[in-house]
């Protein structure tokens, strides 16, 4: 009897795990924002993908998204408050200093993203993260 309940479990934890999976309802390409009605659930496996519509509702779409299939995590993310080559105010601060001018992004990005930027006066290309404000805060 111990021999087939542990059969039995290792039969269960063997299968993939199926649940809710959240799926787009159309086509969606890069750069489109992501509303509540073009998306669905369906029944699938739950490996790297989103189960829950209100993570994926105002998020933008990273890479074309086509319909009854599974959003994963690294194919949406923030919407881009900065666009490529788009002037912005770079922000940098020391211990007791901070240097603000402006520079020409050189990709787009969201709130928390990793961006190239170009400083306009030296001309010397340094990477920032986008803040809230559409500023990039300068990391190097």
């Amino acid at each position: 009897m111990k021999h087939w309940l542990i059969s039995f479990a290792l039969l269960l934890c063997a299968q993939s795990a199926v649940a809710d999976i959240v799926v787009t309802t159309r086509t969606l390409r890069p750069g489109d924002l992501i509303s509540e009605s073009d998306l669905g659930i369906k029944a699938g496996e739950r490996t790297d993908s989103y189960d829950r519509m209100r993570d994926v509702v105002g998020q933008e779409a990273r890479v074309a998204l086509y319909p009854n299939r599974p959003i994963h995590f690294d194919q949406i993310g923030p919407p881009a408050l900065v666009d490529r080559n788009q002037i912005v105010s770079l922000r940098y601060s020391g211990k007791s200093l901070m240097i603000t001018t402006d520079g020409r992004s050189l990709e787009r990005g969201g709130i928390g993203d990793r961006v190239r930027i170009m400083n306009l006066s030296s001309r010397t290309t340094l990477f920032g993260i986008v803040q809230a404000d559409g500023s990039v805060a300068v990391t190097q």
